[in-house]
């Protein structure tokens, strides 16, 4: 089966491009977290999954 380009230049573009340290990540508090969740669910009557309708 023939391959498109040569595996030679695997992975060329990713070793070129540079490294960036990713932006540290910030959870809400519990209580706000629980309380939105609340607000989804009970409030407006959401259905768990993707599909929020």
């Amino acid at each position: 089966m023939p391959t498109h380009g040569s595996l030679a230049k695997a992975g060329k573009v990713r070793s070129q491009t540079p490294k960036i340290e990713p932006i540290p990540k910030k959870k809400k508090i519990p209580r706000i977290r629980t309380r939105r969740n609340y607000e989804k669910r009970i409030i407006l009557q959401r259905k768990p999954g993707q599909n929020w309708v």
